[in-house]
């Protein structure tokens, strides 16, 4: 939690101390008070731990554990304690309980017997529950007469608090009772009961959609709409943007390890990340790919996941376009970096570093049907969203009823924020024709090589009031665009970050300008907020390596003469364990951590104990 939520902003509602359960148990955490005592009813009350949030956030504790509640209701108890207690962790152990035993049970009342077993008899829950499951027997024809049942007895005014989790569980399991079984039905009538209906819905999808599969849940109302895309908004930035396929290959692969099994054969190279990032192997799984045009029509498409054609495996993305006329460029591609203008409701504030970068290789798989008709042409390519310019690879004829393998090695550029990467298919000749082809196995690979130019960024306002500095995310502190430069200042510690946390090997380049105070610094390997390595400037003419390990710790000490309102170019190369640091072209610092030492890890600037620092000139290599 300390490591991936950034400061409030973001992740949570960040509501104050003592209002909000989260900010509550972050402020905790990071006073040093640890969990479970962060989340308890004994350190917080149980007007602000037995909020909603143990049972929000709590799905794949379930999906994890197929078939064994009391495992599930053993790691939620866990997780939700950090930020809950009492009736607040009985609902996160209660739904993942739930949702594990759906996986082998149909019978609704049975499952929610399942989650009932794994908490207290006499508690809240469990007597809330038990009242809801009585009077659906009674009364089972109408769920409206449940929720007023439910309102007179469990409702918001006889619990404390913003958003108590009891009156928001009575809606879920009524849901589930209600429902037939069906999960369109079983949403909606969680959607119409209110209150915290985002969360009470969430929770009984994911029950509804395991106990259901697939084949449950309506394709054209709820798959097809959402296109596979997903979002999260912790503090490390190219985490942030993922797609279903992408997390359900995680919590799967997890699951295996966690039942000491060995993932089938066919699925073994894409839960272990071996395969392409977009395999389009599962059922369904479009991996968030998008159409455009430039036509001066509307252009009509369909894009879906199929089984007629793969490159390797079974399933690719198939795209129907029309009308498509010789010379008309059609793009099918993926989001790589996502900004405020592409969301309509951002009250969680995402922020988002790139997951592709100057310098990498792209890769894909195209093919067209053999009767075509007319000749297409092919090429891979990304677009800077700084400039708004696109770079092509080289342009292929595609051969009717091939698969034709593309590869684009991306130049090292200037000052560039790549916001999209797919493939131009352009029709050579016709008129208003329509364009089918099938994408398999897309991918990016390889090192990083460009350069950062703060004068071409610009600062993202999400939700009106929250703002960072385009490409970045922050942990906490003050950053600004100013004159061309970042700007990073604090009252106790600042941090921003870019970049992928897979980075192995590279070196990172930065000029810095402190302002005012003592600590000024650029770092590196960042896996979070509290594991990363940084360098600069300190007190007494001092250069430092630091090492976060939830604090920093003193890796290397060098006498170091800086003045306030200078310039000072520092440059890290690192290198498996070996770390050198280089102040204005000269080698100051050679240490070879051998103690756990982070391996991989974006970059990032940071600030401390009230100081002001300026940053520009930024460029990311490969080592040599």
């Amino acid at each position: 939690m300390l490591n991936y939520v950034p400061y409030e902003h973001g992740f949570f509602w960040w509501g104050g101390y003592g209002k909000s359960t989260e900010h509550t148990a972050y402020l905790n955490l990071r006073n040093g008070i640890m969990a479970p005592r962060s989340g308890s009813v004994e350190q917080n009350g149980a007007a602000v731990a037995e909020q909603i949030g143990g049972q929000i956030f709590i799905d794949a504790w379930g999906l994890v554990v197929p078939g064994n509640p009391k495992l599930a209701a053993e790691y939620a108890k866990k997780a939700a304690s950090v930020t809950h207690g009492g009736n607040g962790v009985y609902g996160g152990m209660f739904i993942a309980a739930c949702i594990s035993a759906a996986f082998v049970e149909q019978d609704l009342e049975k499952i929610i017997e399942a989650g009932l077993s794994t908490i207290p008899q006499d508690c809240e829950y469990a007597r809330m529950s038990r009242d809801v499951m009585a009077f659906y027997k009674k009364h089972p024809d109408n769920w409206r007469d449940c929720f007023k049942f439910v309102k007179s007895n469990y409702g918001y005014d006889r619990y404390p608090g913003v958003c108590h989790i009891i009156p928001n569980s009575a809606v879920i399991v009524l849901s589930l009772l209600y429902s037939e079984g069906d999960f369109s039905k079983a949403i909606n009538i969680c959607n119409m009961c209110g209150w915290d209906t985002d969360c009470n819905v969430g929770n009984v999808g994911t029950i509804m959609g395991v106990r259901n599969g697939l084949e449950g849940i309506d394709y054209n109302k709820w798959i097809k709409p959402i296109n596979d895309f997903l979002a999260c908004s912790s503090v490390v930035g190219s985490l942030n943007i993922v797609d279903i396929p992408g997390a359900a290959a995680y919590i799967a692969n997890l699951a295996y390890k966690i039942a000491g099994e060995k993932c089938p054969d066919e699925w073994r190279d894409i839960l272990e990340g071996k395969a392409a990032k977009f395999h389009f192997e599962f059922p369904g799984s479009t991996h968030a790919f998008r159409v455009d045009a430039d036509i001066d029509r509307s252009l009509e498409y369909d894009l879906h996941h199929t089984v007629e054609e793969a490159h390797s495996g079974k399933g690719a993305l198939k795209v129907i376009a029309k009308p498509l006329s010789g010379g008309n460029e059609l793009r099918v591609f993926h989001k790589t970096y996502y900004r405020p203008r592409d969301f309509h409701d951002s009250r969680y504030d995402p922020s988002f570093s790139p997951i592709l970068y100057p310098g990498q290789t792209l890769k894909g798989c195209v093919k067209v049907p053999r009767e075509i008709g007319f000749g297409v042409l092919a090429c891979l390519y990304v677009k800077d969203g700084n400039s708004g310019r696109y770079v092509e690879g080289p342009k292929v004829e595609l051969v009717p009823g091939e698969w034709t393998e593309l590869n684009f090695d991306i130049p090292k550029m200037e000052g560039a924020c790549l916001e999209e990467a797919g493939v131009k298919l352009i029709p050579k000749d016709g008129w208003n024709s329509t364009l089918v082809f099938y994408l398999d196995d897309f991918d990016f690979v390889g090192s990083p090589e460009y350069t950062i130019d703060f004068a071409k960024e610009r600062m993202e306002i999400w939700n009106g009031l929250h703002q960072e500095v385009s490409q970045f995310t922050y942990l906490k502190g003050i950053w600004k665009l100013e004159e061309g430069e970042l700007s990073g200042s604090c009252c106790d510690f600042g941090e921003a970050y870019t970049g992928a946390r897979d980075w192995k090997d590279y070196t990172y380049e930065v000029t810095l300008i402190p302002k005012v105070g003592d600590y000024h610094r650029i770092n590196f390997r960042v896996q979070g907020a509290i594991r990363s390595y940084a360098v600069g400037l300190a007190p007494d003419n001092k250069l430092v390596l630091y090492k976060n390990e939830n604090g920093y710790r003193v890796l290397v000490e060098k006498d170091f003469l800086w003045e306030h309102g200078k310039e000072y170019t520092l440059k890290v190369e690192v290198k498996g364990p070996d770390i050198r640091v280089f102040v204005n072209g000269k080698e100051l610092i050679a240490f070879t951590d051998k103690e756990s030492p982070y391996l991989t890890g974006q970059v990032g600037m940071s600030v401390f104990k009230g100081s002001h620092c300026h940053f520009k000139n930024v460029i990311i290599g490969r080592v040599v």
